[in-house]
């Protein structure tokens, strides 16, 4: 693989990372409203799947969706003003986390409803095949979706009528606080495709250039209108569901620290130092950059003002 290439999406994992660090840090010192979800341990899934997009691609999100959004490329600071529910946001300071929307980037929203992004993208699919823009749809979702009515709908419409989307299931093994072994006896998401005679595939979703590979096969296969691929990216996040959850109650403390071991960003450093692609100095002098980009991101929503109370209706649907 380039080695350009790597050190890009070395480096967006990097911004990741950062980026949900700083979250963490604000929240729990109570300077973030809402409530968040984050996506670190998981960020060679959105890297490595969006890294294949041109920019009139489309993805939908889920609750856990800031490392998506700055995949598609959605402005760190516009993404953090809006934790910060500030007017410069970008849905304004009026959708928190749960509802970012970044149209402009191909980024179709988060969503706090599990499994609603995977019809969502199909419906979007079905207007670019009607409309021959030829753009590709990604819906992002988890483990805890593939149960639901939603999933097999919407991949069975997605199948029936050959749309150009690409399902990605981003397994971390837990729906919240359970278990996805408890919750179905057919535990490999791939094998569903099956069902549906649309490709499926197994993807170790803490190794980005794995992950990156079968997405250039499946977003290309969609884009030839070849019709939908279901990816399933086994992963694993490093926190709770969600900042207040301490994620020790229903996990051990050795199944967290195996998956820490295999933490997709220490992963991707060590090969391309082994593979001589770069220095360590540079590396340590990108680690710098990305660091004082979090910085300026917090920075600027902190110093962005709040919205007007005469905009109340403003970036509201319905």
């Amino acid at each position: 693989m380039d080695a350009q290439l790597l050190l890009e999406m070395y480096r967006k994992m990097l911004e990741l990372r950062e980026f949900e660090l700083k979250v963490q840090e604000f929240y729990r010192r109570g300077l973030l409203p809402g409530f968040v979800h984050l996506y670190i341990g998981e960020e060679a899934v959105g890297v490595g799947v969006c890294a294949n997009l041109e920019p009139k691609d489309l993805i939908f999100s889920t609750h856990r969706g800031h490392g998506h959004a700055l995949a598609k490329g959605v402005p760190a600071r516009h993404l953090m003003a809006e934790l910060w529910a500030k007017a410069t946001g970008a849905s304004g300071g009026r959708g928190g986390s749960m509802h970012l929307y970044g149209p402009e980037c191909g980024f179709m929203g988060t969503n706090g409803v599990v499994g609603a992004g995977i019809p969502l993208a199909t419906g979007a699919a079905l207007s670019a095949k009607l409309r021959r823009s030829g753009q590709v749809v990604v819906a992002f979702f988890g483990d805890g979706a593939v149960n639901s009515g939603s999933f097999h709908e919407g991949i069975n419409l997605g199948a029936v009528w050959n749309l150009p989307v690409v399902y990605v299931c981003e397994n971390n093994l837990y729906a919240t606080e359970m278990a996805f072994r408890r919750a179905t006896k057919n535990t490999s998401v791939q094998s569903r495709a099956a069902a549906y005679q649309i490709p499926g595939v197994e993807v170790d979703g803490n190794d980005v250039m794995a992950v990156y590979a079968v997405a250039k096969e499946a977003i290309e296969r969609a884009r030839a209108e070849g019709g939908p691929t279901l990816i399933e990216a086994k992963t694993y996040r490093f926190m709770g569901h969600h900042e207040g959850d301490p994620g020790t109650d229903y996990r051990t403390r050795e199944e967290v620290e195996e998956w820490k071991s295999r933490c997709p960003i220490a992963m991707l450093r060590q090969k391309i130092l082994e593979g001589g692609m770069t220095t360590l100095d540079t590396l340590q002098r990108l680690e710098s950059e990305v660091q004082q980009w979090a910085e300026d991101a917090v920075q600027f929503a902190r110093e962005s003002a709040e919205p007007a109370p005469a905009t109340v209706r403003e970036n509201v649907f319905g």
